[in-house]
């Protein structure tokens, strides 16, 4: 195994060095059993706080962000992405939302940062694709990756998924005008980039010993998770099934899911899970490094981060 994967460090800052970049670490690595896995933060989405909470009223959804010493307008939105090491397979999770959005600069750094962790991009066997929002397509699209990436890599995305985005229905969306139209064209370009790469799949897929993917639907009709499970331990990348606000109010309905009723129901099976197996959960966009177990909390649940191994 590649020393650069096996010994992840958090980064080192030199303050006063304006060329580090990097004033606080940006991917955190756990093992699972014998598969390594490492999240990486692609950085911050800023997004209307209404879009976490569709269903509810604005006094309740003011109530939970002051609890949490947060602006009840806007908010920063964590990107995460994953990669995976299972014996010779090294797997990307998601790619981040790329470039070409101005308003989300202060995101779009996941090729930056796998290349700060030592990651040749041509090194990357599979790549399996949550959903195909543009903040998880959106690095892949990035002008010179693909170049990069080997001509053979395999791109896991469930069929559904695939189909959905060729009339997307936004009907039951709530989310800033913008969005739709750079969704679509996102989606479109990726597909237009990998076709011939696509590995497209029903309900599983498994990817590399102990590292599979599995359909949820919800927040797409074709929205996937990826499990890694090895030696008895667990580890559940649970894309956009589950937001920060989910825990304490896994009812609320999210602007960005496609089908709010079943990614409700998706949401409360998942945190079930985790809290009845003990097994950690990591998130697309729960804050930075995303990882931690779930505990019941009445009728709703509590995360507990990982504390971190320096």
């Amino acid at each position: 195994m590649s020393e650069t994967i096996r010994n992840v460090q958090p980064v080192t800052v030199n303050l006063g060095n304006a060329a580090s970049g990097e004033l606080v670490p940006s991917r955190y690595a756990v093992r699972v059993g014998d598969v390594d896995v490492v999240l990486i933060s692609d950085g911050i989405l800023p997004l209307p706080t209404s879009t976490m909470s569709t269903n509810v009223s604005e006094s309740d959804r003011n109530e939970w962000f002051d609890s949490r010493f947060l602006q009840r307008d806007m908010f920063d939105w964590a990107l995460n992405i994953a990669l995976v090491r299972s014996g010779e397979r090294l797997i990307l999770v998601d790619s981040g939302v790329g470039d070409g959005f101005e308003y989300f600069s202060r995101a779009g750094r996941s090729v930056m940062r796998l290349e700060s962790a030592g990651i040749d991009l041509a090194a990357i066997t599979d790549i399996v694709i949550t959903h195909m929002h543009m903040d998880h397509v959106g690095g892949l699209n990035v002008d010179g990756v693909k170049a990069r990436l080997r001509p053979d890599v395999r791109i896991h995305v469930a069929a559904a998924e695939v189909e959905f985005w060729k009339n997307p229905d936004f009907s039951k969306t709530v989310m800033p005008e913008a969005v739709p139209p750079a969704l679509r064209k996102a989606a479109a370009k990726f597909v237009e980039l990998y076709g011939k790469n696509l590995v497209l799949f029903d309900q599983t897929v498994e990817v590399a010993a102990g590292v599979s993917a599995r359909v949820t639907g919800g927040h797409t009709p074709g929205h996937c998770v990826v499990d890694v499970a090895s030696k008895g331990e667990k580890l559940t990348f649970v894309g956009d099934a589950i937001f920060e606000v989910g825990f304490d109010n896994p009812g609320w309905q999210n602007g960005f899911e496609h089908e709010p009723e079943v990614a409700m129901d998706v949401r409360i099976a998942l945190l079930n899970e985790a809290a009845e197996t003990g097994a950690l959960l990591a998130a697309a966009h729960v804050a930075f490094p995303s990882i931690g177990h779930i505990a019941r909390n009445g009728e709703n649940f509590r995360f507990v981060p990982v504390q971190w191994d320096y």
